[in-house]
């Protein structure tokens, strides 16, 4: 019997006459589906709010919230459930609308049972093509496209990929920090598409780039009217983002008060258009990111705390490249095979010395600039094997020399070294260990020209005078 099927579907079934909803409850049982049915929308929406139906059959007139408007709504939350519209009047308007809206179909009063279970055949169907459409949307998070996943073999990009794995199937929030240019957004991507939300929306903002007076429209939507140029109503990224994953990048730069707003949406899961009076459920999942110390923001009063445990719950920090310069070769060979066909039209390929040149750099701009380094070099380029003369134009920009580590790095040994003298006069000692250096280099760029080095050091040419003495430095000759 079709009862005894094991792929039941919940169905809900809205309609102000009792006799449509026992027919189709009967009806609907009899093919195996579980049931339940409400008489008016505003019952409706709060049963379908709560999930767990697969189909909805809903009258077009009913009190409360019309069926077009439940459609509506259950689009607005993100919700795959197929909507089947009961209408008792068989116009071609109705039927335009409805499906215009994404009804599944529509059922026209009065109706034979082999209509309901036809359309039950295809509400199976449907479902099963949700469920291949979301297999293969998961198999291709897993094999992410070369140009969009993220790369990498150190230590420090193995641990990320480690962490990207235990929070993926756990739907709670993800901040993501590090320099510009680190691949946060990769990062977040990753997690969607490693995710129970793979077959859902993935909406990306970056809150910097939106004006202050525009970011809370964009973010939450706003209704026709609500302010001047409002010419239409707007769904906003949250909504847009609903049953999937919204990436709130550049957190840190968000004012002050649209986090107060963004923290209540948090906690609740609703979201109010700008000019609205209605909250709406929304279900996604947050990542943020941020190349701000936002530790630092809540010091500061730029950042609420209790914003920054929301997002936190999970942190991941994004190495920068010369953190990881194992991954420098790695990276470099990835987007020479991602864009030689595509701006040369032919294979390229980097020499051992172009590539230690790549590895030489400092790169401030991290993966993102040695991307556009590699596209310049092959647009610039006419050999197969691209040589060291190719990067020039990375001449004498924070070239990394071998043995050399970070100015903070450099101070901490300073200091430790000051530490293994006497544990006193730390400021002076490392001052010095830096003065002596920076003091040095420069004279050797102007020849021993003490004018041009205290001009280019910003000080009084009697202070810079004083100073070689003071550290005994030889002037180059």
């Amino acid at each position: 019997m079709s009862a005894q099927r094991t792929d039941r579907l919940r169905v809900l079934v809205a309609d102000d006459e009792p006799s449509i909803r026992f027919v189709l409850r009967e009806t609907l049982e009899e093919e195996g589906c579980e049931v339940d049915d409400v008489e008016d929308g505003e019952t409706a929406l709060a049963r379908l709010a709560e999930g767990g139906y697969q189909v909805a059959f809903l009258d077009i007139r009913m009190p409360g919230l019309t069926g077009l408007e439940l459609l509506d709504r259950i689009r607005t939350m993100g919700s795959d459930v197929a909507v089947v519209i009961i209408t008792a009047q068989n116009t071609f308007e109705n039927a335009v609308e409805a499906m215009k809206r994404g009804a599944l179909d529509y059922l026209v009063k009065p109706f034979g049972m082999s209509e309901v279970k036809a359309l039950v055949s295809k509400a199976r169907r449907a479902q099963e093509l949700k469920r291949e459409v979301r297999e293969l949307r998961r198999e291709i998070g897993r094999r992410t496209t070369p140009g969009d996943r993220l790369i990498g073999k150190s230590p420090e990009m193995l641990e990320t990929f480690k962490i990207i794995g235990r929070v993926a199937g756990r739907d709670i929030s993800v901040l993501v920090t590090g320099e510009s240019g680190t691949g946060k957004e990769l990062v977040a991507r990753a997690i969607h598409a490693a995710s129970a939300r793979a077959d859902g929306p993935f909406v990306a903002v970056n809150t910097a780039a939106i004006p202050h007076d525009l970011l809370e429209s964009e973010l939450f939507g706003h209704e026709r009217g609500a302010f001047t140029g409002a010419v239409e109503a707007r769904m906003g990224r949250f909504r847009e983002a609903s049953g999937g994953t919204l990436f709130l990048d550049e957190i840190g730069d968000m004012p002050v008060d649209l986090q107060a707003k963004l923290l209540r949406v948090l906690q609740n899961n609703e979201v109010t258009p700008v000019g609205g009076r209605q909250a709406e459920h929304v279900d996604l999942r947050i990542v943020a990111a941020t190349h701000r110390d936002l530790d630092r923001g809540v010091e500061a009063g730029t950042f609420r705390e209790d914003l920054l445990y929301r997002l936190r719950v999970v942190p991941l920090h994004l190495p920068a490249l010369r953190k990881r310069s194992d991954d420098i070769r790695i990276l470099a060979e990835h987007f020479m095979d991602r864009y030689s066909e595509e701006l040369v039209n032919a294979p390229r390929f980097l020499s051992d010395g172009a590539i230690e040149c790549l590895c030489q750099h400092d790169w401030p701009g991290n993966v993102r600039e040695l991307e556009n380094s590699i596209k310049r070099a092959l647009v610039l380029s006419t050999a197969e094997v691209l040589v060291p003369e190719d990067f020039s134009f990375l001449d004498g920009k924070s070239v990394r020399r071998a043995g050399e580590d970070d100015l903070p790095a450099l101070i901490r040994d300073a200091v430790n070294a000051a530490l293994g003298d006497a544990e006193e006069d730390i400021y002076r000692k490392v001052l010095e260990r830096v003065e002596r250096p920076l003091l040095e280099t420069v004279l050797e760029r102007t020849e021993g020209n003490q004018i041009r080095a205290a001009a280019m050091l910003g000080i009084n040419r009697n202070t810079l005078r004083k100073k070689i003495t003071e550290l005994g430095i030889e002037l180059p000759k």
